[in-house]
């Protein structure tokens, strides 16, 4: 398999976007990755976007997308895996280029969620849970994750101020990012004064509804080094799945498909846990950072909690987490999440963060995870700064 690197990122405005379509929004984001990355072309388009029927009345995604971006005729497809759409995107650039059927491509994500009502919006995530036995009896994810939560505290001792933590961090993050959502702190308590959603988890606890888009080129190291831009290796790339139904797991308190995507990509990589030096993951509520943490080996189970508490996962601290602000704070326009991972340790590993979220370690490896649903799929990057 040929090296595989990352030259170029762009994104658009994150939020609710009233004045840009859906397509428009793409474009807005693959523009920039084109000019940051200064190709000239590219071969072939992967766009990730979960439910552009359901969210934006539009399917055929690939299509319209490179016709709108000016480029009919490029291979162009859209791939799906609910939330982790834009991670699976990425993954399927990095398998083309590697493969030698394509020397540039575009890895993208978009999706347009604050078109429709809150109810409408509520149904179309559902649909990345189990239709039959979990959401036909009312289950929806801020639900689920609950009683993950409930069982996380019951089987470890995570606390309420742990949870609160984790978005305390992540506003503190997000209120540097230029494209945030969300851009501002938190206060400890207006998280734990904030409207219940499911017990446990409070409105400060769940990421947002979001429009939103990303992409990233990718091409050969040969075609990077001429291009003359910062950019990142590949190192590796796990995907994994686990049932989708919480009552089909042996443990609700780990998600398998992190462990499982994490390894194999570690395994490719021929790294460590302990060399990974910042982490994009998806926390699409509080306790979700803490246990895909822990089940990626980051930290032990029961642990990242208490070390989130402590400062561990913070810009400083020993292990940076989320340094974009997470979902919780940039925002989750799902099928556009798993490449602004992506671009943050781009970012973060070339030195380009702004507004002061640089990470001073000055970190050369970094990992990405993207989820589905509650887990029941998961993918998983390794990137290195090209010395």
């Amino acid at each position: 398999m040929r090296t595989v690197c990352v030259v170029g990122v762009g994104m658009s405005k994150w939020g609710e976007v009233w004045k840009r379509s859906f397509r428009q929004l793409f474009v807005d984001a693959a523009r920039n990755a084109i000019e940051e990355s200064g190709v000239d072309h590219i071969d072939s388009l992967y766009v990730g976007c979960m439910s552009g029927g359901l969210f934006a009345g539009q399917e055929h995604v690939g299509a319209i997308m490179a016709d709108y971006l000016g480029m009919p005729g490029i291979p162009a497809m859209r791939v799906e895996s609910a939330c982790a759409s834009g991670g699976m995107s990425f993954r399927a650039a990095l398998l083309d280029v590697g493969s030698g059927m394509s020397d540039i491509v575009m890895a993208a994500g978009v999706e347009k969620m604050t078109d429709i009502d809150g109810d409408e919006a509520t149904a179309a995530l559902a649909t990345a849970a189990d239709q039959e036995y979990e959401v036909f009896h009312g289950a929806t994810f801020p639900g689920l994750y609950a009683m993950m939560a409930q069982a996380h505290m019951a089987k470890h001792g995570t606390t309420r101020q742990m949870l609160t933590a984790v978005s305390v961090k992540n506003h503190h993050n997000g209120s540097m990012n230029p494209v945030a959502q969300y851009p501002f702190k938190l206060k400890p308590e207006t998280v734990e004064n904030s409207v219940m959603v499911a017990d446990p988890l409070r409105i400060l606890d769940c990421s947002p509804i979001t429009d939103g888009a990303a992409a990233v080129i990718v091409c050969t190291e040969e075609i990077a080094k001429k291009l003359g831009r910062p950019y990142l290796k590949v190192l590796g790339s796990g995907l994994a799945t686990d049932t989708i139904q919480l009552a089909q797991r042996d443990d609700m308190t780990t998600i398998k498909s992190a462990t499982l995507a994490s390894e194999r990509a570690l395994k490719m990589a021929g790294k460590k846990i302990s060399d990974i030096q910042c982490v994009e993951v998806h926390d699409c509520f509080t306790i979700a950072e803490l246990m895909v943490l822990e089940s990626v080996g980051l930290f032990e189970p029961g642990k990242a909690g208490m070390a989130t508490v402590a400062g561990e996962t913070a810009l400083d601290g020993r292990i940076p987490v989320n340094p974009s602000g997470g979902l919780k704070s940039k925002g989750h326009p799902v099928g556009a999440t798993g490449i602004a991972q992506i671009i943050e340790i781009y970012k973060q590993l070339t030195g380009q963060a702004e507004n002061g979220r640089q990470i001073t370690s000055s970190p050369t490896i970094g990992m990405t995870q993207n989820m589905g649903g509650s887990g029941a799929s998961s993918v998983v990057h390794i990137l290195e700064v090209a010395s």
